[in-house]
């Protein structure tokens, strides 16, 4: 396959690139066609990496009002609601529902997919179900499950216990939700265990970390020590660490180098994020968010997730990464035109590193041919456009061919 006439990322020269055997295996200029080689004319378009959504949960996608609706749209009713709901769940409903979804998302150019799936059930029912999803959705996307306590570790029956048991099963990450513990002690030694669990199995850490607007909820200080003093660094990431938005100043500078020399990644999911927060204020009305230009600024890798897909928790979404990175630069005031052009680093490189996919991901000679051709010449166009996805190429075969949409117009 022969792509010819792309814009790489944000480089300004157009190029050539050719596929053989499911590899990029030439980048250059005015590159001929072998026989019977496929060719796509580029057109000066945008190529990227695939899309990667760092940060989902796929055993309650679409199960949005069922039993009832989130109506005050707070995070604690969604828990609520969804403890209620995993009562019923089967393997059959599970899979059903996820596979529709990761359908979705590839239609929306995104091949990598972390999903957090609750072991806070004493069956395991989501984990058996997503296990399989992972296998029989490979030729198109690559799952990472997270081993996530909804109902937390300490604070429910068994939580330890199930975790490994999760670990066992094959979980390639293992998560936490310190803040939703019983008590900040519960908290500390919840995340402990996380890490010590990691350390036993060599897994990746994936915490949802001070989601909360309390911003007396800092465990993400215990974290990054942690990941710091074990020097599992980068394999650990904060997800959400809204309450980073009610820090103070003077607190956030003395965290800073703390989380620099932790070397930890941290996950945004700006669409539910603004959502769910601020719901216990009247004005003025926090958007309890991370402090995504700050972390940038500071050198600390963050990537965005789209959280939840018509769920209790967020009663929206349609597998579209362009729509995170759209809210989360907004609301983070990342709005310069350079900020805006380099936008998609937060659902490609910076992602890749959050799933510890760098060394095989991105559009070099050797790696697997996986790329996005968008319909438009730089992502500040795509992004204001909402630009389809021309094509989504994996390990050289095409996944997904848009057709544009036509407009008439009548006046």
């Amino acid at each position: 396959m022969l792509i010819k006439n792309v814009h790489i990322e944000s480089e300004e020269d157009a190029q050539d690139v050719r596929i053989i055997n499911g590899k990029f295996t030439q980048i250059a200029t005015d590159l001929e066609r072998h026989d019977n080689e496929e060719v796509i004319e580029g057109q000066g378009n945008l190529l990227l990496s695939p899309f990667i959504d760092s940060h989902v949960h796929l055993d309650a996608t679409r199960t949005a009002g069922d039993p009832e609706w989130n109506e005050s749209g707070t995070l604690f009713d969604g828990i609520r609601i969804w403890t209620e709901r995993r009562k019923s769940l089967t393997k059959e409903d599970v899979k059903k529902r996820a596979i529709e979804t990761i359908r979705e998302q590839v239609a929306n150019g995104i091949q990598v997919v972390r999903s957090h799936v609750d072991v806070t059930d004493p069956n395991l029912t989501a984990l058996e179900a997503l296990l399989e999803v992972k296998n029989e959705v490979a030729d198109y996307a690559e799952l990472q499950l997270v081993a996530f306590p909804q109902s937390g570790i300490l604070s429910f029956p068994h939580g330890k216990e199930l975790m490994e048991q999760a670990v066992k099963m094959g979980v390639d990450v293992i998560g936490g939700i310190p803040h939703f513990e019983f008590t900040r002690d519960y908290g500390v030694e919840s995340l402990k265990f996380i890490v010590g669990l990691a350390e036993k199995y060599d897994r990746l850490i994936d915490v949802h970390c001070d989601e909360i607007d309390d911003p007396n909820s800092r465990n993400l200080e215990v974290l990054a020590t942690l990941a710091y003093e074990t020097g599992l660094g980068d394999k650990v990431t904060a997800s959400h660490t809204t309450a980073m938005g009610s820090y103070d100043d003077a607190y956030c500078y003395k965290l800073f180098r703390l989380l620099e020399l932790s070397n930890v990644n941290f996950v945004c999911n700006p669409e539910v994020n603004l959502h769910l927060g601020g719901r216990f204020d009247t004005y003025p009305k926090r958007r309890s968010m991370t402090r995504i230009k700050e972390l940038s600024e500071a050198g600390i890798n963050v990537s965005f997730g789209e959280d939840d897909i018509k769920d209790p928790w967020y009663p929206m979404g349609n597998g579209n990464m362009l729509d995170q990175v759209q809210i989360g630069i907004l609301a983070g005031q990342l709005m310069g035109y350079h900020d805006i052009q380099n936008a998609y680093q937060f659902v490609t490189n910076n992602a890749a590193k959050t799933l510890h996919i760098a060394d095989r991901y991105g559009i070099e000679v050797g790696k697997d041919a996986n790329c996005l051709l968008m319909n438009q010449k730089s992502f500040y166009d795509v992004l204001n456009e909402h630009a389809e996805v021309l094509y989504s190429i994996r390990k050289g075969k095409i996944l997904v061919e848009t057709e544009p949409k036509q407009v008439h117009t009548h006046f």
